[in-house]
Order: structure tokens, then C-alpha cells, then sequence
């Protein structure tokens, strides 16, 4: 699974991990690996279970399930982190929403090999962090010359748990506007997934394509 980071005053922030679902595929006696690509793709990114449910036949609340254990993984980097505890539902419900944005457009399969299978998929990352990070660094030094000027002017000094906590509010209030005015999207690539039939009804995506295709999705700052 991918891991983006960001720094965060001295505090990593894990944006977006996503992983990959694979299982079995029965469909009309045709195996399509362009349709189970998407199938992954939908119920991994955006909690589109519909078509996963009626390619693989697991319960639907197992399929949705993909979705919120990316989320799990998500946020686990911010459980661990100095974040307040009461900001991680909100940071987790923007998450949610930002994968669920994410641009991926499915080609036609191509058959390579006995059992292997080619499918190019077209990503346009989501550039939300390099597109905030300026304004992020300029209300964080807004922040910054309010406390120093407090203080100077006979104020306590905030604790650090303190200022940590009003960081994290600052970054999550500019990524939200920023997602509620309208993502905006860098220049797209493609992305080859290996695709192979395991038995008569088991297929999988190689693994390391579907980590390549995950890193490409959202921007982080410095991948300008």
C-alpha cells in the first residue's frame, strides 16, 4: 500500500492510503479484466460496490467494507500522530471525500499471455496538496505572528499540544475550502495493470502495478 506524507510543522500527515482489492471473477462464463479492473478501482477508491458484488458474488458489506479499511489505513498514521482527537473524524470524512475524486479511466484488456492480461489505465492526479500548500504555509505564519505578538504584549504562552492542535485546524479548514470550491487535476498517465487468471475463478492484479497506479493518483507537495 502507498503512504503520501506531508509535513506538517514536525508532524508527518499520512494523506491516502488505498489498497488493492482482487478476487474472483465469473461473469457471463467471459472473463472481461478491463471490467474487473474498473470493479477494483470503484469499490477501492470510491465505495462503488454495485459491480464488485456482481463480479466476485461476496456479500455487500464486505464490499463496502474495502472502502472503509483504506480509510483505517488512512487514518492510523494519524491515531499515532499529535493530532487532536477530536479533528480525526473530520480529517477522515475529507479523505473519504478526496478518494472518492480521484480520476482513473479503464482501456479495453489486451491478452498477453496464457492467463495474463494488459489493461492501461489513464490517471489524472488530484494536485489538492502542492495546490494548498502555499496558503496552508502563509495562515500557518499568520498563526504564528499573532502568538508572537500576544506574547509580546504581556499574553501566557500557548503550550505546544496547543499550537499543534490550532496547526491542524488551519490545514484541514484550507484543504476543505479548497475541496469544496472544485479539485483540480494534473496531467494524466498511464498506468499498465497485469491482470491473471489464477483458476477458474480467481484472478488477481499484480500488486506492484496497482501500488504505481495508487502514487499517481493524488499529488504531494514537491511532485510538482
Amino acid at each position: 500500500m502507498t503512504k503520501r506524507r506531508i509535513i506538517l510543522i514536525a508532524a508527518v500527515i499520512v494523506v491516502l492510503v488505498a489498497g488493492a482489492a482482487a478476487g474472483a471473477y465469473l461473469y457471463m462464463n467471459r472473463f472481461d479484466a478491463g471490467e474487473y479492473v474498473r470493479a477494483v478501482l470503484d469499490v477501492s477508491y470510491k465505495n462503488k460496490t454495485d459491480k464488485y458484488v456482481e463480479i466476485t458474488g461476496i456479500p455487500e458489506e464486505e464490499a463496502a467494507q474495502i472502502f472503509e479499511d483504506n480509510l483505517n489505513a488512512t487514518m492510523k498514521g494519524f491515531e499515532t500522530s499529535s493530532m487532536p482527537e477530536a479533528l480525526l473524524p473530520q480529517y477522515r470524512e475529507l479523505f473519504s471525500e478526496l478518494a472518492k475524486r480521484v480520476s482513473y479511466t479503464v482501456g479495453q484488456p489486451v491478452k498477453k499471455e496464457a492467463g495474463i492480461y494488459e489493461v492501461t489505465v489513464k490517471v489524472k492526479p488530484v494536485t489538492l496538496f502542492p495546490d494548498t500548500y502555499g496558503t496552508f504555509q502563509e495562515k500557518a505564519q499568520e498563526y504564528a505572528d499573532q502568538v508572537t505578538n500576544s506574547v509580546m504584549n504581556g499574553a501566557e504562552m500557548p503550550g505546544e499540544e496547543e499550537m499543534q492542535n490550532q496547526i491542524y485546524q488551519i490545514y484541514y479548514d484550507v484543504l476543505k475550502s479548497h475541496v469544496d470550491s472544485g479539485m483540480l487535476y494534473g496531467e494524466a498517465e498511464d498506468v499498465v495493470l497485469r491482470v491473471k487468471k489464477e483458476g477458474s475463478r480467481e484472478f488477481t492484479i499484480d500488486q506492484e502495478d496497482m501500488d504505481e497506479l495508487d502514487s499517481l493518483l493524488i499529488e504531494d507537495v514537491g511532485e510538482e
